[in-house]
């Protein structure tokens, strides 16, 4: 039986008398190191990793005996993320945009001389896809041939040149190549509830792929990963039940056989280099499940004594005797460990939270569950602040995560943080259409958003209303992305529901929305149209559910946070629901960071929008008339 790592907060959470604990400023949270990425060296000393300890997040190398991380980019404007280290000599990949626009480049840090730009053009968005086995060749996606669609190539690690081995007419998605460069994985979308992967020769004339997920009824299958020797592909498909499940496909005789299943979602699952461990991820009631099998024993990895929390980032060297990983939880933030497989050897290589917070300061959510207008369960997390308690109520917020079909998760989030320090308990809903509670409930609010979705939200207001330590005069709602739409949603469609509305880049006219979907997403359009609807056929659906037309319902205080550069939600979308709402003559705040795009990319800015969201709430939801910043 394979080793299940521990998760963060597994025990269900116990009544606690409230404490005072002192409040923090954004900056203090924000201060807080954010770390991703974890590419061993050709020699096995150091750790390539991305780090925004310098406001911006640039590339650094962390040498694996411990110490400070060396600073290898130094970009002041544009967030660059590592990729990997060459496999034999010390140059690295990595990537970036221009100030949030997601038109994502790939470059070459050398051993000397400039970087280079591996993908130039105007408006072309490159991926990194992987290396060759031997680390001659590297393979990357770009769209610079057709903005709709993908093209791969293969680079010479050595000087660079490419060659295309695949043009991408179809639409296709998600490619992975097998380790002995001969087959290609293919997914292709078919809508929202199908998709099928499908197989090319690298070696062969004929160039059709070959068509391996045959169905009748609607699932999804999506390609993982090819099996060390090549003679398997590794997928992922709803097909068989009601959660994914990894299947292998055998190359030669075309069999298919089950592999990895469980009572969740299966996540995902990779081998280290020479396949000796195989790892899978399980979405455990929002938590990561984590299994590691050393396939040459059938046994589980022996793991040293580690800090509660969620595994993420795992990487192996490419001799199997070095292991680096992330651990998260709701009160530490991701920290790199290394562990030495021969020696046993085990260290934190990262203490990111910043020295200035006691993490007994912050909260450790709770997973629980609601019932909604239709008895419907809805799962969620709850964040209870340290001071609440029945003689001491607190005000509420409702949190709506993005997608369509994301998920709230447990881990470390200094927004929910920062909030809940200051006194506000937070909800994290998963209302019906998110991912992780298995195909039927991520399909129930299929062409009924703002409906169904939204009843969720505002029965997640009732279930706070029920909680003695919580004010129920006082509930809030506040979202990001597709959240940012919930929360206008709210104030439009259920004006009396909430009593405050924090829009974070949400959209506000489906219409403009889906007509304007960035070129590089038109493989996902087909099933962003079954979700939502196509604007040709479905516009007077579209317009209804869309804010923008009945922002005149809006009678609630609103904050609308944008991106300048933003490819997916317009500015215009924000511009015109802002305006809309002041000749309500109803107070709306207003901010637009010239520098950013879908999210934040730079630490002041998050610490700006964060100061934000408290000083707005703290005069509109507590009452307070003190016009102080929470950075004073």
């Amino acid at each position: 039986m394979a080793l299940t790592v521990c998760l963060a907060g597994c025990g269900a959470a116990t009544e606690e008398s409230a404490k005072e604990v002192p409040t923090y400023n954004a900056r203090t949270f924000f201060e807080t190191t954010s770390v991703g990425g974890a590419s061993f060296s050709h020699d096995e000393t150091r750790i390539l990793l991305s780090s925004d300890a310098s406001g911006i997040f640039n590339v650094y190398s962390q040498p694996i005996e411990g110490g400070d991380p060396e600073q290898l980019t130094h970009s002041e404007s544009d967030a660059s993320f590592a990729v990997s280290w060459f496999p034999h000599d010390d140059r690295f990949l990595y990537t970036a945009d221009q100030g949030g626009n997601e038109l994502n480049h790939l470059y070459v840090h050398q051993t000397e001389g400039e970087p280079r730009d591996l993908t130039p053009g105007e408006n072309i968005k490159a991926l990194f896809v992987q290396w060759s086995r031997d680390g001659q060749h590297f393979y990357v996606s770009t769209n610079e041939r057709d903005p709709q669609f993908f093209d791969l190539y293969r680079y010479s690690a050595e000087d660079y040149q490419r060659e295309m081995i695949l043009e991408n007419t179809q639409g296709w998605i998600g490619t992975t190549i097998s380790p002995d460069d001969r087959w290609l994985a293919l997914d292709k979308v078919n809508n929202n509830m199908d998709s099928d992967v499908y197989l090319l020769d690298l070696q062969s004339k004929d160039q059709e792929p070959r068509h391996i997920t045959p169905h009748e009824e609607n699932a999804t299958h999506s390609a993982a990963t090819f099996t060390p020797d090549s003679s398997q592909l590794y997928y992922a498909t709803n097909a068989h039940g009601e959660y994914n499940q990894i299947w292998s496909y055998n190359l030669q005789s075309g069999q298919h056989q089950s592999v990895i299943e469980d009572e969740w979602d299966v996540m995902g699952v990779q081998f280290s280099e020479q396949g000796r461990f195989r790892i899978s991820f399980v979405n455990q009631d929002a938590r990561t499940a984590v299994t590691i099998l050393d396939t040459s024993t059938g046994q589980p990895l022996k793991l040293p004594e580690l800090p509660q929390g969620d595994f993420a980032g795992l990487s192996f060297s490419d001799s199997e005797e070095k292991m680096a990983f992330y651990l998260n939880s709701d009160t530490s933030p991701s920290n790199l460990h290394f562990f030495d497989l021969t020696s046993g050897d085990h260290r934190q290589l990262t203490d990111t939270l910043n020295p200035a917070i006691d993490s007994a300061h912050l909260v450790e959510s709770e997973v629980i569950r609601y019932k909604s207008f239709d008895d419907l369960e809805i799962p969620s997390i709850l964040y209870r602040p340290h001071q609440a308690s029945a003689s001491n109520q607190v005000p509420g917020l409702i949190m709506v995560h993005g997608g369509p079909g994301g998920q709230s998760r447990k881990g470390y989030n200094p927004i929910v943080q920062h909030l809940v320090n200051h006194g506000y308990a937070v909800l994290a809903v998963n209302n019906r259409g998110s991912s992780g509670y298995g195909k039927t409930f991520f399909h129930m609010d299929d062409r009924k958003h703002g409906e169904v979705d939204l009843q969720d939200c505002v029965w997640g207001r009732k279930y706070l209303e029920g909680l003695d330590w919580i004010d129920g005069s006082r509930i809030g709602i506040i979202g990001g992305s597709y959240g940012g739409y919930m929360v206008a949603a709210a104030l439009a469609f259920e004006p009396e529901a909430f009593d405050v509305g924090v829009d974070i880049f949400g959209v506000t006219n489906w219409v403009r929305t889906l007509k304007s979907i960035p070129p590089w997403w038109t493989a996902m359009r087909e099933g962003l149209y079954g979700e939502l609807g196509d604007p040709a056929t479905d516009e007077e659906r579209l317009r209804r559910i869309s804010p923008l037309f009945h922002a005149s319902n809006i009678v609630k205080p609103l904050l609308v946070v944008q991106g300048a550069n933003d490819p997916r939600v317009l500015q215009i979308e924000s511009d015109e629901i802002v305006e809309a709402v002041r000749n309500n003559g109803v107070p709306v705040e207003y901010l637009v960071f010239e520098d950013e795009g879908h999210g934040f990319r730079n630490k002041s800015n998050r610490i700006e929008a964060s100061d934000k969201y408290v000083q707005f709430l703290n005069r509109y939801l507590k009452g307070q008339t003190s016009e102080g910043s929470p950075t004073e």
